[in-house]
């Protein structure tokens, strides 16, 4: 009976709500994923810019929606496995939700002001022991992936060293690139046009593997530090007891854009990597991220304050 009263789904307009506001990158992933959508569900998916308390705003609306398939949540892994641990919110990042997909996924770089004298990830740690406490690095804020990045591996390499969070991952490379700050761990997509120009240098990325955006830089576990990776995704959700079938359908319209080279290559432009994985990878992803990040919280003594 349930698939029959579903079969029609969808007969109107499909929302995806946006945690962030017009003109970022999760904004332009749900950009590109709402026109793949409206065209392959023949249904016109609207994008819902929700922005406030780091996102909590957006995922509480769609936790809360009717789980009827018109309401979806561009989830990022801050508000799912960051935020929660950091302040409180009125949502589960996994009671509240259904896995859909995770469409793309993007590593983090570190970059230093081209004056700095290190040219590798050891030639750095060892700067930064011969200096204890007196090196800083910039981040996106108290709590943000850049922030925790960067203190996760802080921690690894035993280093001791000075946080400046900014508002933003805009004046935080901003001070990098004028020498305010010697260094940050930022987005790829962030650092790309500073590297272009040489305004900035890369010493590591932080995936399982070397981005194809800088393919000639090694990543933090090629550089002596095994199995560190940190990365960053933005995938669908929608509420928790949408009905199988809708989410099924969804999964397997993302799963079409997953292999189409044109969907691939708008995402490549915007820094970010296809994934669109599985609603079972997905909740599997998000179970994971949950623990990894909230010991992350934890032992940065990250705060919201």
């Amino acid at each position: 009976m349930a698939g029959a009263a579903h079969a029609a789904w969808p007969e109107r307009a499909i929302t995806l709500v946006v945690p962030f506001a017009a003109g970022g990158n999760t904004d332009s992933i749900a950009r590109i994923t709402a026109e793949w959508l409206t065209t392959q569900l023949k249904q016109t998916v609207v994008v819902d810019n929700r922005p406030g308390a780091n996102g909590a705003i957006a995922a509480d609306y769609v936790a809360r929606a009717r789980p009827d398939g018109y309401t979806l949540f561009m989830a990022t892994l801050p508000q799912m496995a960051i935020v929660p641990a950091l302040q409180k919110v009125r949502y589960d990042p996994i009671k509240d939700f259904a896995p859909v997909s995770i469409v793309a996924t993007n590593e983090f770089a570190l970059a230093v002001h081209p004056g700095f004298p290190a040219k590798s990830l050891p030639e750095l740690v060892d700067y930064i022991k011969a200096r204890p406490g007196q090196v800083a690095y910039a981040s996106a804020g108290s709590g943000s992936v850049s922030h925790l990045t960067m203190a996760m591996f802080v921690k690894r390499a035993s280093l001791s060293m000075i946080h400046a969070p900014y508002r933003g991952g805009a004046p935080a490379i901003a001070d990098v690139v004028g020498g305010q700050v010697p260094m940050y761990f930022a987005n790829v997509a962030e650092v790309l046009p500073y590297v272009k120009s040489d305004k900035l240098r890369v010493v590591a990325v932080s995936g399982e593997r070397r981005s194809t955006d800088l393919p000639s830089v090694k990543t933090v576990a090629e550089q002596g530090y095994p199995g560190f990776s940190t990365e960053t995704w933005n995938g669908i959700a929608a509420p928790a007891g949408t009905p199988r079938e809708v989410i099924d359908r969804i999964a397997g319209s993302l799963a079409e854009a997953g292999k189409d080279a044109g969907f691939a290559a708008k995402l490549a432009a915007i820094g970010v990597s296809v994934l669109c994985n599985t609603p079972e990878q997905f909740a599997r992803k998000l179970a994971d991220d949950n623990k990894v990040w909230a010991t992350a919280v934890k032992e940065s003594g990250a705060s919201l304050d």
